[in-house]
């Protein structure tokens, strides 16, 4: 019997309830998990979790557009997020958004063709002495140049080769 791809996210929001209950304060850490392993939180993911705590779906979607780190838009396998603050202008971001711009061939709010990687703003990551800062994941890198932008974009391909030999094949 073939599993369709519905019934693997369906087994992985039952699992994740499991482990992390299915109370209203399970809420956030389900939708982060479902948002790490897919890239993105669908209508029918949304759904399954609303199930398992048995909260209405709206309450979930609620939670899901107001996160800027969750989405119902499919993001990259690396979302890499570069700080816009005052401190990080002061530092010369704007050279380190376009070298990112420049190197991945989109625009911050999109990305790339391949689903490695999406280009997004952030408020502030809590690094404004040690600017410009950037977010990959949950991976920070500060003192970012634009010369470093190529180093650390190729850190994210060597992982992203490494992970889909793993898989069999490429995913978001």
């Amino acid at each position: 019997m073939l599993r369709t791809e519905q019934d693997v996210l369906r087994q992985d929001i039952v699992a994740l309830a499991d482990r992390l209950g299915r109370g209203r304060e399970s809420l956030l850490p389900i939708l982060q998990e479902v948002q790490r392993k897919y890239c993105t939180i669908s209508d029918y993911a949304m759904q399954i979790i609303a199930d398992e705590l048995r909260i209405h779906p709206v309450e979930v979607y609620g939670v899901v557009t107001f996160y800027s780190f969750l989405d119902f838009r499919p993001k990259g396998r690396f979302v890499i997020r570069l700080c816009r603050t005052i401190s990080c202008d002061m530092k010369e971001k704007n050279r380190v958004a376009r070298q990112l711009e420049n190197d991945l061939g989109i625009k911050f709010g999109q990305t790339t063709p391949d689903g490695k990687f999406t280009l997004e703003w952030a408020n502030c990551i809590g690094m404004c002495d040690q600017g410009p800062a950037m977010l990959i994941n949950e991976q920070v890198f500060t003192n970012v140049t634009p010369e470093g932008v190529h180093e650390i974009l190729e850190g994210c391909r060597r992982v992203f080769g490494v992970h889909a030999l793993e898989r069999g094949g490429a995913r978001r």
